[in-house]
């Protein structure tokens, strides 16, 4: 029990500290070698593509979408909140809790930068 506990104080340090290093590289002039390591990690990707194509998404839609955990989506997702790239609303739906997850505006620049950013890639490979 106490090394779930220790896992998962790292895991949170090591959230914000990788928020922290995306919000202060953000005003920093990045190498155009360089991806955003916040979105591309595939289930961050993965949360980011989903929100960014559907006005808006439950917790229980990106589950499934994405076929992974309550826990791994969670954690992720929470990365992307601190990041301020997509924005968590909790509300009831009767007496059952709902958690909604929509793209917000830096969020949705971050996608399109990393998107060129890709097409870039696969160009360069291709010619």
């Amino acid at each position: 029990m106490a090394r779930n506990a220790t896992a998962r104080k790292s895991e949170v340090g090591s959230s914000k500290s990788e928020v922290r290093s995306a919000k202060s590289e953000a005003g920093k002039k990045q190498s155009p070698l360089e991806l955003d390591r916040l979105i591309h990690e595939r289930l961050r990707l993965g949360i980011v593509s989903a929100v960014a194509v559907n006005e808006r998404l439950t917790f229980n839609d990106l589950k499934w979408l994405l076929q992974t955990t309550d826990g791994n989506l969670s954690v992720h997702a929470r990365k992307l909140e601190d990041a301020e790239y997509i924005t968590c609303e909790k509300s009831f739906d009767g007496r059952v809790p709902r958690t909604e997850y929509r793209i917000s505006a830096a969020g949705r620049r971050a996608l399109e930068k990393y998107l060129v950013h890709m097409e870039a890639i696969i160009r360069a490979v291709r010619d």
